[in-house]
């Protein structure tokens, strides 16, 4: 778990940011998957945008995401969240 002032610090760097991978109509696939691991790995803080899906089935995705990619959802603003993960490079 990152801190409070950890996530205020990373909403800052965020907002300049764009959405970097996109969830469409196929969903959370195995490709979606990959490329987020890879943006993950490549960039620590990213933006995924995530069209067609109610607010409380982002938020079981995100938390999904979040599991799955040993992440901390950021921020889960409209269609987008920030979800970070500290590399260990």
């Amino acid at each position: 778990m990152i801190s409070k002032a950890k996530i205020r610090e990373l909403r800052s760097q965020a907002h300049s940011l764009n959405p970097v991978v996109m969830l469409g109509s196929k969903g959370y696939t195995e490709t979606v998957q990959a490329e987020i691991e890879r943006a993950l790995f490549d960039h620590e803080l990213i933006k995924i945008r995530i069209s067609g899906l109610e607010r409380d089935e982002k938020r079981e995705l995100a938390q999904h995401i979040c599991e799955t990619h040993q992440a901390e959802l950021v921020q889960m603003l409209g269609h987008i969240l920030t979800v970070y993960r500290k590399t260990t490079r």
